[in-house]
């Protein structure tokens, strides 16, 4: 499977009504097909089964740069996989170069579903995410809480774990005077996630930070919190 001939499996699909409708919404200048996910896990997981991992990079790859929305949809969930053997054959690195040219929010967060994947898989691989927290791009630092979104859902963290938590948490405070709607909203998305499991956590933060936090952060924060 080439780059090509998956571009032309997409564009069959087409709905230009529904194109223009996506555009409308994700407001960023780009080749929208309207295909809806369900379409794209289809064709994916198609590709998938008849493509090698070295050809599975590559397609991914191209995908990403034909800057289709669909496309960049289809790059990412090609590369959603919890095992990948073996795991240092560049689809992290593949991930990581993409983050750059992040400009909305559904292609980034599908991206950070392949990128938890490879975090949860080689935790080390956080030391890339710190650097991004000191990225001026707005979607390079949300990356940085989305794709470690995984470390609130433990039920039994081992210490290492925890120490990852700690200072992915110690990251949102320092996003804290951000006023960036994307960046509020990932802090409180954080703590939502992690109030379900650590309440007192939670709460120790908010009392620290969250006069200082958007109203609305704060509350999607405390939203899930247990009384």
């Amino acid at each position: 499977m080439t780059p090509e001939a998956a571009l032309a499996e997409l564009e069959k699909q087409a709905d230009p009504q529904k194109a223009a409708q996506m555009a409308a919404y994700h407001k960023v200048e780009r080749p929208y097909l309207g295909l809806s996910n369900p379409q794209i896990d289809a064709l994916c997981k198609a590709w998938r089964g008849e493509c090698d991992l070295p050809t599975r990079l590559a397609l991914a790859d191209g995908l990403w740069k034909s800057n289709i929305y669909e496309a960049r949809v289809a790059a990412a969930k090609l590369l959603t996989q919890a095992r990948i053997r073996p795991d240092d054959t560049g689809a992290w690195e593949l991930i990581c170069s993409w983050v750059p040219d992040f400009d909305c929010w559904a292609i980034a967060d599908h991206v950070a579903m392949a990128g938890q994947r490879r975090l949860t898989a080689d935790p080390t691989r956080i030391a890339t995410l710190r650097k991004w927290t000191q990225s001026d791009h707005l979607w390079t630092r949300r990356a940085a809480l989305v794709m470690t979104l995984p470390w609130t859902k433990m039920n039994h963290p081992k210490p290492a774990d925890l120490a990852i938590r700690e200072e992915v948490l110690s990251w949102a405070e320092s996003y804290v005077p951000d006023r960036r709607w994307f960046i509020q909203k990932a802090i409180g998305w954080w703590l939502r996630d992690l109030s379900k499991r650590d309440p007192d956590r939670v709460r120790a933060f908010l009392a620290k930070n969250g006069d200082a936090m958007k109203p609305f952060a704060r509350r999607e924060a405390a939203r899930l919190m247990p009384t």
